[in-house]
């Protein structure tokens, strides 16, 4: 029985998370439950799920589900940071669920490697922010880190068993890997004119073709901005030059991602877009459990295409991966404004297209001299941020 902290609770990937523990629940207990303000959800799922302890990050969402849980559930409200930091940490924690979106994640993913746990890496703004940390600190600890995005799950399935067991340290040349396909739909405006995407709305942005996410990561899917942090996750997963990473568009979502070997074999991973697939290899691997989907059905797929990215249509991209090449400053600066700029048009505030433009003149002005702790690295965030917010009030 493995005891799981699931941070982002109230998230879809909490959700899919909480469903695969449900179908195996002879393996898997539900320790604590981590989530922000959303009262109503949480107290939903710790009455069904009933874990020991239920942490809001926002206080005052805390004291709400302390009045509204029934006693008989015995079950311990917490808040505050050094209160999470302490819950990941726990002796009686075997496996964290990293699925708080964006940075805010970034603290407790760090301190659960930091612990040595299990962690089952969904919140890639960890390794955006701070890859070269989070990696050093794996290595210390002995954290075991698998990746839940569908997409370097299915690469982590494509690589040998050795380099599945070298997270952050493969050497993938030696493994006979020419290229690490990284794959994407494309998004909601794939075929758009390019002179209507910048009167696309939010709810249009966030209509993804296949998969059910969130709306931040819905826009960042329409912009290919995630598709971009996703490539510098893989960068430091799999130990990654930018020559062995390639980018190619797939609209179907079927093949999830895929390895090129030397000898011209390609090998790639597939199934039905639902993210309980690569959530259930991650909680039972090496093994494999029931993770309640259905399997792919080859004579209802029809086609499968394959397109090269369009760094016209999609700017967000290209600039992600040029920072990238940059280092660890550039992708702190680019995800920090991005964030900033997504909410921003999630708001009605600026256009679709006018977050590239942010994302752009952040990574152009703003700058550190040198990370080397996660303090400098929050504190670039933060200067991240307020340049930002910045750029979006002389846009409005």
């Amino acid at each position: 029985m493995q005891n799981m902290v699931i941070l982002g609770a109230t998230g879809s990937i909490g959700a899919s998370t909480l469903s695969v523990m449900e179908a195996n629940s002879e393996q898997y207990r539900v320790f604590a439950l981590v989530a922000n303000t959303n009262v109503d959800k949480m107290l939903e799922i710790c009455i069904k799920h009933r874990p020991k302890v239920a942490h809001m990050v926002d206080a005052k969402a805390a004291n709400q589900l302390k009045l509204q849980l029934p006693n008989h559930l015995a079950v311990e409200v917490t808040t505050g940071e050094d209160e999470l930091l302490s819950l990941v940490s726990s002796a009686e924690v075997d496996t964290v669920m990293a699925a708080i979106v964006g940075a805010a994640g970034l603290p407790s993913t760090l301190a659960a490697v930091k612990a040595g746990k299990r962690v089952l890496l969904a919140n890639k703004e960890s390794l955006v922010m701070s890859g070269e940390l989070f990696i050093e600190a794996m290595q210390a600890s002995g954290a075991q880190v698998l990746p839940v995005d569908s997409e370097h799950n299915a690469i982590f399935q494509c690589l040998s068993e050795r380099n599945q067991l070298e997270i952050g340290r493969c050497d993938l040349t030696a493994a006979g890997v020419s290229h690490i396909l990284l794959t994407g739909s494309g998004g909601p405006f794939l075929t758009s004119d390019l002179s209507t995407l910048s009167s696309m709305t939010p709810k249009q942005a966030c209509k993804h073709p296949n998969w059910s996410m969130g709306r931040k990561i819905s826009v960042d899917s329409a912009s290919m901005m995630n598709k971009g942090l996703e490539y510098i996750e893989a960068r430091w997963l799999f130990n990654a030059s930018a020559e062995q990473l390639k980018v190619v568009i797939h609209p179907q979502s079927v093949i999830h991602s895929m390895v090129q070997y030397r000898d011209g074999s390609v090998i790639a991973q597939l199934g039905n877009p639902d993210m309980r697939t690569p959530i259930a290899h991650c909680m039972s691997f090496p093994q494999r459990i029931n993770s309640g989907v259905e399997p792919l059905d080859f004579f209802k797929v029809g086609q499968l295409s394959f397109l090269e990215p369009d760094f016209n249509r999609f700017p967000c991209l290209a600039l992600t991966i040029e920072a990238c090449k940059q280092g660890q400053e550039a992708t702190t600066v680019i995800n920090a404004a991005n964030e900033i700029a997504v909410q921003a048009f999630l708001d009605g505030k600026i256009r679709f297209t006018d977050i590239a433009i942010i994302n752009e003149q952040s990574l152009k002005n703003v700058t550190a001299d040198s990370l080397t702790n996660i303090d400098d690295i929050i504190a670039l965030d933060s200067q991240s941020r307020r340049y930002a917010f910045e750029a979006v009030s002389k846009l409005n």
